[in-house]
C-alpha cells in the first residue's frame, strides 16, 4: 500500500493561486465572449422568453383578479336576491298576519253582533210574551168585573 503524499505549504500556496488563477481566466473568458454576436443573440432570446413568461404569469394573474371579481360580483347579486326574497317573504307573512288578524276582528264582531241580536230578539219575544200576558190579565180581570 502506497502511503499518500503529504504537501508542504508552499505546494498548497501554490495549488490554491493555480485555482485563482484558472477562475479568473475563466472570468475573463465569459467576459470576452459576451462581446460575441452568437451570444447576445441568444442572451435577447433569453431576455425575450423572459419578456413573455412575465407576460403570460402577468396575464394569468390578471385573469384571476378578473375572475375573483365576477366571483365577488356574482355572489354579492345572489346574496343580494336573497335579501330581496326574504323581504318579500317578510311581507307576504306580515300581509298574512294581518289579515288573519283582521278575520278575527270580523269574526269577534260577527259573535258580539250575533249576541246582541239574540238579546234583542229576547227582549223583543219577552216584551210580546209579557203584553200576550197582560192582555190575558186585563180579560181576565174585566170578566169578573
Amino acid at each position: 500500500m502506497q502511503a499518500r503524499k503529504l504537501f508542504d505549504f508552499n505546494d498548497r500556496r501554490n495549488a490554491a493561486e493555480e485555482a485563482r488563477k484558472k477562475t479568473a481566466e475563466k472570468f475573463q473568458a465569459l467576459k470576452a465572449r459576451l462581446d460575441d454576436p452568437e451570444v447576445q443573440r441568444k442572451m435577447a432570446e433569453q431576455k425575450a422568453i423572459a419578456d413573455a413568461r412575465a407576460a403570460r404569469i402577468a396575464e394569468r394573474a390578471a385573469e384571476k383578479a378578473a375572475e375573483a371579481a365576477l366571483i365577488a360580483a356574482e355572489k354579492a347579486a345572489a346574496e343580494a336576491a336573497a335579501a330581496i326574497a326574504r323581504k318579500e317573504a317578510e311581507r307576504l307573512a306580515a300581509e298574512e298576519a294581518q289579515r288573519a288578524r283582521v278575520a278575527e276582528i270580523d269574526a269577534q264582531n260577527r259573535s258580539v253582533i250575533l249576541d246582541a241580536e239574540k238579546k234583542a230578539r229576547a227582549l223583543a219575544m219577552a216584551a210580546e210574551q209579557k203584553a200576550k200576558r197582560d192582555a190575558r190579565y186585563a180579560a181576565r180581570k174585566q170578566r169578573t168585573k
